[in-house]
């Protein structure tokens, strides 16, 4: 692929207590990355060239005023600089306001660039919500920013592992709440985004599953009555409307049936649902993307991982894998609205 044919990406650099600026190194020299997109990376210089110390990567940092000035070297790590926080302030590994807040930054940056059409897609490293709260921004998370701040109404994620995309009903709500939201007609409005998805994806006759809710998929009103009043009543409905659906399938089975090609995707009812059987699949490889906004955005799906921030033993597969796919889909003309 020449030069001219990569797409141009944004890394938001994500936390700066976090793991997010040293995979976001690793995965900018990252040979593959190299071979399929131009990098730029919005956040901070000094934090960037601290994380490349401590992991003992040999890369240098070209810090830019803007995406034009880039030269898209191997080995280079092009920065657009926004000092919103200085190294000698960071706490590593520690919740601090000011880490929340340049991480808002950086995002909100990204964001500008990709509306603007400066960049191709956003592609962005963990946040902590708990750094955001003590910062007073007013998100609790990724997906909750790039819909204001886009203008999006109607968002929707979706991972993408190994042969199977996962799409989400409910995010970041109680698993109390989420059983509220199982109605029909909200179980019909994501079966038919997720199906129009998998459409843009290539897929021309994709086959959903609709996980169920309870054990054993209610066993027909015996263990709640979500899929009686719910789930089969949306699958009945896309059915007549002519879409290839199955549900409710049992939650213990249909992530597995999926993966053994019996479905092309799963329609999962609330997060840890989902987010569980993905991990299992290959926690490292999985990846985040968010339906529904005018612009493209993957992300990795982990956390900041205090723990280990600062100990330059973090694994970029993860981010190396959404910088991946975010260059397939924005050179494909993928935006998934």
């Amino acid at each position: 692929m020449t030069a001219i044919d990569k797409p141009i990406l944004a890394l938001t650099m994500g936390d700066p207590a976090g793991i997010g600026p040293e995979i976001t190194a690793r995965a900018v020299v990252d040979r593959e990355v190299f071979e399929v997109a131009r990098p730029i990376v919005v956040g901070d210089a000094s934090i960037l060239e601290d994380a490349i110390r401590f992991s003992g990567l040999q890369a240098e940092v070209r810090t830019i005023a803007r995406p034009e000035d880039a030269q898209f070297q191997f080995g280079v790590i092009e920065v657009l600089d926004l000092g919103l926080m200085d190294v000698s302030r960071l706490q590593l590994g520690q919740v601090q306001a000011e880490a929340g807040a340049a991480a808002f930054g950086y995002i909100r940056k990204a964001i500008e660039l990709a509306m603007s059409g400066a960049v191709d897609a956003v592609v962005t490293a963990p946040i902590n919500k708990e750094s955001l709260k003590a910062a007073a921004v007013p998100y609790i998370g990724h997906t909750e920013m790039f819909a204001d701040l886009t203008g999006a109404k109607d968002e929707m994620t979706m991972f993408s592992i190994l042969n199977v995309k996962i799409f989400f009903l409910t995010r970041h709500v109680s698993l109390a709440e989420a059983c509220k939201l199982v109605t029909k007609e909200r179980v019909l409005a994501g079966i038919e985004k997720s199906l129009n998805a998998l459409r843009q994806l290539g897929y021309d006759n994709p086959h959903l599953a609709v996980a169920g809710l309870n054990p054993h998929a209610g066993e027909h009103g015996l263990f709640g009555t979500e899929e009686v009043e719910g789930v089969t009543p949306a699958v009945r409905e896309a059915q007549a409307r002519g879409w290839h659906v199955t549900g409710p399938v049992p939650a213990d089975s249909v992530f597995h049936m999926a993966r053994m090609g019996r479905f092309d995707a799963v329609l999962s009812l609330y997060h840890d649902q989902g987010h569980i059987a993905a991990k299992v699949m290959d926690f490292e490889r999985t990846v985040s993307v968010t339906l529904g906004l005018p612009i493209l955005r993957t992300s990795v799906d982990h956390g900041t991982a205090f723990d280990i921030a600062g100990k330059g033993i973090a694994s970029p597969v993860s981010m190396i894998e959404a910088v991946k796919v975010g260059a397939q889909y924005a050179k494909a003309g993928v935006k998934l609205t």
